[in-house]
């Protein structure tokens, strides 16, 4: 078979890479938090999220900030970053997936306090900063 033909083959027989299945197939996880009697505060940062925007495809960027305290549990690392990649190619508003993320960790956890923000590039010269926390009842309106 010339070389030629071997390319045209492996195209038509492409495939899925091993980090696009990791996406596809993960799921959040748990672990037991490791010290429970001790209040602490863990604070995540990932700075590479992406998603589409929904009504033009286009890719939006942002820092998604994460922090907790943790009760019970606390989230396996490679987990949440293989979710977070997972919303690359998701048309989602700034506002539905950071509410996405902040419920899906509520949930999954049961932390004592969470927040998530979703620090979203400039677009079309406008930047969306979005803030879900367990105390939204207590923050002070501002003037």
């Amino acid at each position: 078979m010339g070389q030629k033909n071997r390319k045209n083959q492996d195209t038509k027989t492409k495939k899925i890479s091993y980090g696009a299945q990791a996406i596809a197939s993960n799921h959040l996880e748990r672990w037991p938090n490791p010290t429970p009697d001790i209040p602490y505060e863990t604070q995540m940062s990932f700075p590479e999220f992406t998603c589409l925007c929904p009504r033009s495809g286009y890719p939006d960027f942002a820092v998604i900030r994460i922090r907790f305290r943790p009760a019970g549990y606390i989230v396996e690392l490679k987990s949440l970053k293989l979710y977070l990649n997972s919303y690359r190619d998701v048309p989602i508003s700034h506002e539905e997936s950071t509410a996405k993320i902040y419920r899906d960790l509520q949930e999954l956890l049961s932390p004592h306090f969470i927040e998530v923000v979703g620090d979203f590039n400039v677009r079309g010269n406008l930047k969306t900063v979005i803030t879900f926390h367990s105390d939204m009842s207590q923050t002070p309106s501002k003037p």
